[in-house]
């Protein structure tokens, strides 16, 4: 709560600018089938598009991390709303394929200039023990775009197949201009050019990957990939899974992923951070990831409607506490880097997302349970390094030097 209170008004534009995107990447869900009629794709031209937007993510990710150190947060943020704003306009008045493949590769450059900003800029205004509360919020923020982002482009697209990206390219214009207004920047001219000073020139895409093995968060961001991967494997093919398997509807499908997200939302925003404060991150990491492996493996087991709800549920519970945990770690493990890991993390991330469905659906086709069988093997292997990551204790340092910047907003 004291978090709120104190920088409520830059948390909640965060929010909002990252709960707009996470929209707008829903909207597409219930509108795809009739984009696929109308442009005449097929399945594998949409497997590629929706690749685009994660290898577009991947490739500007860390350039975009270390540039919200060296230029600041507000003004990367700023900016990928404006191109998310160009990228859902271009999905509206797409009339070919390659337009809507422009389309979401300039909307993961979007989301690479808005996720790593967004979550150093949250690390920047919190101390150690409040970091935890703050990557609840914004992933609650994340997980009620992808509730909602499916409901609000069925509803709009009753007044026009197209009506729903105009609606998010004007949504995102307004949040840049009220960005640009009310957040104020979260690092001092003299901290930036302190972090320009010790990062020195910039590497490429590659060679930051090649290099942060030599860091001390390595194994962490091993995780993230090793964890994107096995989730990504099992989401990407949960609904191809259930109507084969046991014939469920569309209608059940949508049950079943709303209820989970609705949950994984209300525990992220209540009492994610109280979790964190109380078990530590990597504990949560440890027990999520195993849970979620169990879980999964009980998904070829069980027969019955109820338990199927049950342990899918439960699954996709697990992920929603154990993606803000890793975030949350990673920013704890990062000392003054924030930007930088914060792009290495969108970075591995979007590796895991881009290898995960591509495995998946080859898997699939194969056998409808190879899949989840290697998502949980996957899962168990990362449980299995995750115990060998040392757990990081709050330092008085970080604590101080997160409450001097937190200063910084609230004079702005």
């Amino acid at each position: 709560m004291s978090l709120l209170m104190r920088n409520r008004a830059a948390l909640l534009l965060l929010m909002f600018n990252i709960f707009l995107v996470f929209t707008g990447i829903g909207l597409v869900i219930p509108i795809m089938p009739t984009y696929m009629n109308e442009l005449h794709i097929g399945g594998s031209v949409l497997g590629l598009m929706v690749a685009a937007f994660s290898i577009s993510q991947l490739i500007f990710s860390p350039y975009s991390g270390r540039l919200s150190d060296r230029i600041g947060r507000k003004k990367l943020i700023i900016t990928g709303m404006v191109i998310f704003a160009i990228s859902e306009w271009l999905f509206a008045i797409a009339h070919a394929p390659a337009l809507l493949f422009v389309s979401r590769a300039i909307g993961g450059l979007g989301a690479a200039l808005i996720m790593p900003s967004v979550m150093a800029y949250a690390a920047d205004i919190t101390s150690n023990e409040e970091r935890g509360s703050a990557m609840g919020f914004i992933n609650a923020a994340i997980t009620t775009g992808f509730i909602i982002g499916p409901g609000i482009g069925g509803l709009l697209a009753e007044y026009g197949i197209r009506v729903p990206f105009y609606a998010a390219a004007i949504a995102g214009l307004v949040a840049a201009i009220a960005t640009l207004l009310m957040l104020p920047e979260s690092l001092s001219p003299e901290r930036r050019a302190e972090l320009t000073t010790s990062q020195g020139k910039g590497d490429s895409l590659v060679r930051q990957l090649l290099q942060s093995y030599r860091k001390p968060y390595f194994l962490s961001l091993i995780i993230v990939f090793v964890a994107s991967f096995g989730l990504a494997n099992y989401e990407t093919v949960f609904s191809l899974f259930v109507d084969h398997k046991f014939g469920f509807t569309a209608q059940d499908i949508a049950i079943i992923i709303t209820f989970g997200s609705i949950a994984g939302a209300v525990v992220q925003a209540t009492i994610f951070g109280w979790m964190m404060n109380r078990f530590g991150g990597q504990k949560l990491i440890i027990v999520c990831l195993i849970a979620s492996a169990i879980f999964i493996v009980l998904t070829l087991l069980v027969h019955t409607y109820f338990l199927i709800f049950a342990v899918t549920f439960a699954v996709f519970l697990a992920m929603d506490i154990l993606r803000p945990a890793i975030g949350t770690q990673l920013s704890q493990q990062a000392g003054h880097e924030q930007g930088y890991v914060a792009g290495l993390n969108s970075a591995y991330t979007s590796l895991g997302n881009i290898a995960g469905p591509i495995v998946a659906g080859a898997l699939f086709d194969l056998d409808v349970n190879y899949p989840y069988m290697m998502a949980a093997i996957i899962l168990t292997l990362c449980f299995l390094l995750s115990l060998r990551v040392k757990p990081q204790t709050p330092g008085r340092s970080d604590r101080s030097s997160s409450e001097a910047s937190s200063g910084a907003v609230e004079s702005h």
